[in-house]
């Protein structure tokens, strides 16, 4: 069986999340010694009753290795948190999602992704903004990130596909539901031009309880987010709260203090968010030269699997050779060399003390 079926599997068990799932790793060393281990087994490696009781019940009533295949069958893409495809700023967030669904296609280009989030009953201003907004990102080559609800983030994704850019939509139901239903089309375009995501098993049903809980996927993928309008009890807030816990820059367009969508962006503002005053500021946040720096540096072919490895691992941060050579799994004599060789070619710059970044 497919090592990621049980992952699938544990994704299931209701209970059994980011924590609990690494709990499980670092007892069991791997997931499918804990999907067929005994209940004492399992308490004994921070399993609630609740959690046993639903995994066993699964494992009695389940076939994994079916489950797994129809979920690959219906063009529905498995990316572990474990893995080196999974995304990377989300891989860095507090406690990150063991699996993600995705149906369309991540790229890296999708590193450089800007969040573009508000309430569902937009003002005609509010749809302005979020046009244009989404406009100038897809013209600068910045990834729209929203979660494809009514309103702002329709609008957002819309305009990101019009603009010829990419657009990533998060959902709280699983990528093989489309909800709202009238965005049907939309999420063909979406899945077109970047991706549906979820961390959702396939057919979770959307649930006012799953959304709140997307809302950090969607800041997590995202270097800045832009919160367009918001009410006092808007989801988009929730987004704003996961982005500053997680270190990411939040914007909020000033608003009419009489209008109540505008109520959660002014006080977000209030509260130390910094107001979009023009759309050169989300670049000049998002260090828009280092954007289009990396993305030229990446058009360099690499002349082999070890050159095509560090490419990889490097960005605009520098990246000491020793984790290199970890994340790599190469030996540091071949990793130096090959540096040298790519320093010389201009793909990569060293910055002292053997760190390397990207060449310019």
């Amino acid at each position: 069986m497919d090592p990621r079926a049980y992952w699938v599997g544990f994704n299931m068990v209701k209970g059994v999340g980011a924590v609990r799932t690494q709990a499980l790793l670092d007892h069991f060393g791997n997931l499918e010694l804990a999907w067929n281990a005994p209940a004492d087994a399992l308490r004994a490696a921070g399993l609630g009753p609740k959690a046993i009781e639903g995994l066993i019940a699964l494992r009695r009533d389940v076939d994994l290795d079916k489950v797994f295949e129809s979920v690959i069958a219906q063009g529905i893409e498995v990316i572990l948190r474990t893995e080196d495809r999974y995304p990377k700023w989300l891989k860095e967030i507090a406690q990150p999602p063991p699996v993600l669904y995705v149906r369309g296609t991540l790229s890296l280009e999708d590193e450089w992704a800007v969040a573009i989030v508000g309430t569902r009953r937009m003002s005609s201003y509010g749809r302005q903004v979020a046009e244009s907004l989404a406009a100038f990102l897809a013209a600068n080559h910045v990834t729209v990130v929203s979660g494809m609800a009514r309103g702002v983030d329709s609008v957002a994704h819309d305009n990101a596909i019009k603009g010829g850019g990419r657009t990533l939509a998060v959902l709280g139901c699983g990528v093989d539901i489309i909800y709202p239903p009238e965005h049907s089309r939309l999420a063909e375009r979406i899945m077109a031009n970047g991706a549906l995501l979820s961390d959702y098993a396939p057919g979770t049903p959307p649930d006012s309880v799953n959304f709140p809980p997307r809302n950090r996927i969607i800041s997590g993928l995202s270097q800045v987010v832009v919160v367009v309008e918001a009410g006092d009890t808007s989801g988009a807030l929730i987004t704003a709260k996961f982005a500053a816990e997680q270190g990411r820059d939040v914007f909020a367009v000033p608003g009419n203090i009489l209008a109540p969508q505008s109520q959660g962006t002014n006080r977000l503002i209030e509260q130390g968010a910094r107001p979009l005053v023009k759309l050169q500021d989300v670049l000049d946040a998002l260090r828009i030269e280092q954007v289009h720096e990396v993305q030229a540096a990446r058009d360099f072919k690499p002349a082999d699997e070890v050159e095509a490895a560090i490419l990889k691992l490097l960005g605009t941060t520098p990246v000491h050779i020793d984790e290199i050579c970890a994340q790599a799994g190469l030996p540091i004599q071949k990793v130096s060399a090959t540096l040298a060789l790519m320093e010389l070619k201009g793909m990569v710059q060293q910055t002292g003390g053997m760190n390397y970044l990207l060449g310019h």
